[in-house]
């Protein structure tokens, strides 16, 4: 039996290890808490009585929001030393938002495009692609990206949106305490305890583009301190429309299951164990190739794609101002995308220690280790020099919190020390400032040094690509990697100023200037003839490290509530890329990197309490064009009205880009065609809270 075939067998072996212990667990932990089902819908009813009171809440009480990302603690997020915004659960209620990548719509100075229907480019700071390498996303502390190309597949990031307890975004390297890739920005997604989430849930809809969804969340009470959760959903969207009028083959569909249970045996112990699993199948169009006559070729294909998790983790407190916790998770996936396919199992195990040291240092420390193992399937339109390959991540850090003036003045210097089998160790030091000038202003610096380690593709990829710009018709352009590609790296300098200007109106302001180094760029190498397997012309783009320069900027985001029944929020983000090569024949490298990421960004939204149990909401986007690939800017208007005839029932109609018919926000560099559009969508949907 050949390796292959035995990495594949143990790796469907894992799936359903992970499918079924989730399920048994599930079903366990369902069958005896269906008992106290009558309790759990009086506690589902007063947890959303403390959901709906958040809302009624002065900004400046919202500015007190505990938020972990910053400083892997908990901390205001009015203090908190960083470009930071929390996407709470009101908000996502109230957008209407079918996925984790739409909600990110919401966070100012996120760059959010989205390719086709299946495909998202999400970025911080510029930089962005659909496999965005400079941005660490995180789900309950499990590290979120494949290093197969170092991006995310956002299409498979879910979760039950209503059990989102909040998403904190920070823009700006974040690598002294996340550790490589967190170079440009860090999206925590922070699920909700179970205890928050007793009693069933019931959601459901569908509409144009969104063709059928549906959700069934049940948690129940099995003790005094023990709470658990098991949920389903199904997601099925339509396809995309490209510029010549044909469908995009992207239409998906998605089955996921999963369950969490959290377990409080004593006041200074918690424990959480959680899982989840999914399966589904999506297309698209790529180009392949052909040497009769040489040319692409464009084709739709159908790809599936399973995964699951598991993952624990325990904390125990010493005291208000000290707390070890322990984590550890193990993932496996199984996905295609389109050219080829990647299978993999990671293990990834982390802890930390905060304690105090004296009357004024608060010192954070903890290591990791992280395993991956793959196997890629290869295509004669997509190869990697090594197949099969395991990649260890290795890490330290320890952070020290000194408060020079108590609740006014506190200096944070720390450094991340990591060794990955690429390029060895890595340093990552940071120092930061936050200058509370009283309870209603804050102002904060920071300078950090952050490194994104390569990528398996940047080191050893052989695969076709439709040349950009074009060349002539009968040339075959492969891209082929590099087997000493190097890690990038960035110095940042950030400063910001967050302040209550009324209880009703606030405003939170960074500006950034960042120094980059070694970044990936690409040329063309000479257009040669290449006899085999048949006479053709062809010519490879090369990966190499000879891109740098400097990015600045700013972000600023207003929140004005002029009536108890009334919130606006006005947010703009400014983006100035100027990047150069070190070589020449590399010269477009710094024009796709400054033409992908758009300069501006302008958001304004609106909720309205209309009375009656009736809720508006809008918001308006403009994004500037993108100039490497042809796309103008463009605005668009997404909306919703929602009704609740109970306190348990609500019912609501969304619109999306509801401006346009269509409209192009991106195009993919590689594996995917660059002319799907993204169709106006309108659906509705109903919720039942019992």
């Amino acid at each position: 039996m050949s390796p292959s075939l035995l990495t594949r067998i143990r790796h469907r072996d894992s799936l359903q290890r992970i499918a079924a212990l989730g399920a048994l667990t599930g079903y366990l932990l369902l069958t005896s808490g269906l008992q106290t089902a009558f309790a759990a819908e009086r506690e589902s009813t007063e947890n959303t009585t403390s959901v709906l009171a958040l809302t009624q809440l002065n900004l400046e009480d919202l500015g007190k929001i505990r938020v972990t990302s910053v400083s892997r603690k908990s901390e205001s997020l009015s203090s908190a030393p960083a470009a930071i915004h929390v996407i709470t659960q009101e908000d996502i209620r109230r957008s209407g938002v079918t996925s984790l990548a739409e909600a990110l719509r919401m966070a100012p100075g996120l760059i959010v495009a989205q390719a086709n229907n299946r495909q998202w480019g999400i970025s911080a700071r510029g930089f962005n692609d659909t496999f965005a390498n400079k941005l660490l996303v995180l789900m309950d502390g499990r590290t979120i990206y494949t290093p197969l190309f170092s991006g995310v597949f956002w299409e498979e990031t879910d979760t039950v949106l209503e059990d989102v307890d909040r998403i904190e975004v920070i823009r700006g390297p974040g690598a002294t305490l996340w550790g490589a890739n967190a170079v440009n920005g860090v999206i925590n997604i922070i699920t909700k305890s179970a205890k928050d989430t007793q009693g069933f849930l019931i959601s459901g809809g569908g509409g144009l583009e969104e063709r059928g969804f549906g959700t069934v969340r049940y948690g129940a009470k099995l003790s005094d301190k023990a709470f658990v959760r098991v949920y389903g959903k199904y997601s099925n969207r339509d396809d995309s429309t490209i510029v010549d009028g044909t469908d995009g083959g992207d239409y998906s569909w998605m089955n996921q299951s999963g369950f969490r249970l959290d377990w409080e045996p004593s006041e200074m112990n918690t424990a959480t164990f959680q899982g989840d699993y999914y399966s589904g199948e999506w297309g698209g169009t790529v180009f392949n190739h052909s040497y009769t006559p040489p040319g692409l070729v464009r084709s739709k294909f159908r790809s599936n794609a399973d995964g699951g998790n598991i993952l624990g983790r325990w904390t125990h407190s010493f005291s208000d101002e000290s707390e070890m916790s322990l984590r550890a998770s193990v993932d496996a996936t199984d996905r295609g995308f389109g050219v080829g396919r990647e299978t993999r199992n990671t293990f990834d195990v982390d802890a930390q220690h905060r304690f105090p040291l004296g009357e004024r240092n608060e010192v954070v420390w903890g290591g990791g280790y992280r395993y991956s193992e793959d196997e890629i399937e290869m295509t004669s339109d997509f190869e990697v020099s090594d197949p099969i390959k395991g990649i260890q991540l290795a890490s330290l850090f320890v952070q020290d919190e000194v408060s020079l003036v108590p609740d006014r003045f506190h200096l944070t210097l720390g450094a991340k020390f990591e060794h990955n089998d690429f390029t060895g160790f890595e340093f990552q030091p940071g120092a930061r400032v936050s200058w509370i000038l009283n309870e209603r202003h804050t102002i904060w610096g920071a300078v950090s040094r952050a490194v994104r380690t390569p990528s398996r593709v940047e080191r050893g990829l052989s695969s076709i690509v439709e040349p950009w710009p074009p060349i002539p018709a009968g040339i075959l352009t492969w891209v082929a990697g590099n087997p000493d590609f190097g890690s990038e790296d960035v110095i940042a300098y950030e400063i910001g100023y967050r302040a209550t200007l009324h209880p009703r109106l606030t405003m939170d302001l960074a500006a950034f200037y960042n120094t980059y180094d070694h970044l990936r760029s690409f040329g063309p190498l000479p257009i040669e003839l290449v006899a085999t397997p048949v006479p053709h012309l062809a010519t490879t783009t090369e990966l190499a490290n000879e891109l740098y320069g400097e990015t600045f900027g700013a972000e600023l985001l207003a929140t004005w509530r002029p009536v108890d029944f009334c919130r606006l929020r006005a947010g703009y983000s400014l983006l100035e890329m100027q990047l150069h090569t070190r070589r020449p024949e590399h010269s477009g490298s710094e024009k796709f990197e400054e033409g992908s990421s758009p300069s501006h960004l302008i958001t304004v939204s609106s909720e309205f309490d209309l009375g009656r149990r009736v809720e508006w909401g809008f918001a308006l986007r403009h994004i500037a064009r993108l100039p490497f690939w042809g796309i103008p800017a463009y605005t668009e208007l997404e909306s919703r009205l929602a009704w609740k005839p109970t306190a348990n029932c609500e019912i609501a109609i969304v619109g999306r880009n509801l401006l346009h018919d269509h409209h192009r926000e991106y195009a993919p560099l590689i594996t995917a065609i660059r002319d799907a559009q993204i169709d106006r969508s309108v659906f509705g949907k109903f919720t039942l809270r019992f």
